[in-house]
């Protein structure tokens, strides 16, 4: 499988557009809260893969880009991170993917190191 290039970040939270690419735009990062109320169920194997890469193609289709997911012990909840150039792209890439958006909110990054 062949490897994203890494994109830089800088410290408000927003990261940047490869340096090759046409559109030098600054990425906001958001925090989208998913409900599933019958739980959410990804198998570890190479179904469970093919279906988060899916959901990455999705997503590319509106500029946005899943960092990372946090998810509750119940399965019935899902934290993820994303970046992306708006709200409505977000739920546009959810839309896509056929996945559930129960809140939306931008978020900077705090970082507890910075400050030593």
């Amino acid at each position: 499988m062949a490897r994203r290039p890494l994109i830089g970040r800088v410290r408000d939270g927003r990261r940047k557009a490869p340096p090759d690419s046409r559109k030098a735009l600054l990425m906001t990062r958001y925090l989208v809260e998913r409900n599933f109320p019958e739980g959410l169920s990804i198998p570890i194997d190479d179904r469970g893969a093919k279906a988060c890469l899916n959901v990455v193609d999705g997503n590319a289709q509106h500029d946005v880009t899943w960092v990372h997911s946090y998810v509750s012990p119940d399965h019935g909840t899902t934290y993820c991170v994303y970046d992306g150039p708006s709200p409505e792209a977000i739920r546009a890439a959810a839309e896509t993917n056929g996945l559930p958006v129960t809140k939306i909110t931008e978020v900077r990054v705090l970082d507890p190191y910075f400050y030593h």
